[in-house]
């Protein structure tokens, strides 16, 4: 304790320029701290100042000396500050962001949070525009495609296919595609970024001599729930997440098609702004989400492994 209250000594003095700024940092007075400082040198052997009646400054070994205290000092203050967070009860208001078309994976495992955190209020933003989490205050948000933005810290969680699906009624009308070449003619429902105002594209791998299908657009939105709606309706051919199919295809509202000629991983991500200190209301909202979402992950990848359903692509920038 003793080496420690040196170092903290010789910290704060030549971060402060003096040992009475020192003193009056830590409490003590110019005094105490300039003998904490002597201590420390004799100890070490080494001079760390060069004084003088009018100055104080650091010799070379006391800079190099210096970085590296600052560094034991800051992991010092990390390690206390990660156990107080450790142990304080979760509670306040969590501003959490995410693309609308997640419900489908949140809703199944959000009371369970509300259940085990029940201080934590959640407030949810399904908007499929991309937040600034640090200039506009949200604590977390649910993203796919790029990160370009070094401020977050980020944590993988589920991956993502795009499916291709028609209603049963819509194929009996105009044929059941067998390979790419045959969706020439057909009615697609195209989906539009709401961001980038970018139209998506389907996820098909082309033979080399192939030429891309020639789909006749019936119609276009920047809603992934309206597409699915419009796909079940029969209007035509819609490219849509594999968790936003799943109940239609189960029910036989959709059929999937040309399975094996999809291929585009897409994957979610939580982020979060970057924090020396994470608090304790982002951190069990970060760590539930990872062991749920991350579990279906696992779960997908093992199915896929034991000859289970094939993975499909998705490619986007939302």
């Amino acid at each position: 304790m003793d080496r420690l209250g040196g170092l903290t000594a010789f910290v704060r003095t030549a971060d402060l320029g003096s040992f009475v700024a020192a003193g009056r940092v830590l409490g003590l007075s110019a005094s105490a701290v300039g003998k904490a400082v002597t201590n420390l040198e004799r100890e070490l052997g080494v001079r760390l100042f060069q004084r003088s009646t009018r100055s104080l400054r650091l010799t070379e070994e006391g800079r190099l000396f210096h970085e590296r205290c600052r560094r034991v000092l800051d992991d010092l203050n990390d390690a206390e500050a990660s156990l107080a967070s450790a142990v304080a009860v979760p509670r306040g208001k969590l501003r959490v962001s995410v693309p609308i078309v997640t419900y489908h994976l949140l809703m199944p495992v959000l009371p369970e949070f509300v259940e085990r955190y029940p201080e934590v209020e959640l407030d949810l933003d399904f908007n499929d525009r991309i937040v600034d989490l640090i200039d506009e205050e949200v604590d977390v948000a649910i993203r796919s495609g790029n990160l370009p933005d070094s401020r977050l810290m980020s944590r993988t969680l589920r991956p993502f296919q795009l499916l291709l699906c028609a209603a049963p009624s819509y194929l009996e009308r105009h044929g059941t595609p067998e390979c790419p070449r045959e969706l020439d003619g057909h009615l697609a429902i195209g989906f539009r970024f709401p961001n980038s105002r970018k139209l998506q594209d389907w996820p098909i791998t082309m033979p080399p001599e192939g030429s891309e299908p020639r789909l006749r657009t019936a119609l276009t939105c920047n809603n992934m729930e309206a597409l699915r709606h419009i796909v079940i309706a029969g209007l035509g051919i819609g490219c849509m997440p594999d968790f936003l199919a799943r109940q239609p295809v189960a029910d036989g509202r959709l059929r999937t098609i040309l399975d094996e000629h999809l291929n585009a991983p897409g994957q979610f991500h939580l982020l979060w702004p970057s924090s020396r200190h994470l608090s304790p209301k982002v951190r069990v909202l970060v760590d539930f989400l990872s062991e749920k979402l991350f579990a279906e992950r696992c779960e997908m990848l093992t199915a896929a492994a034991n000859g289970g359903p094939p993975v499909y692509g998705a490619k986007t920038t939302n």
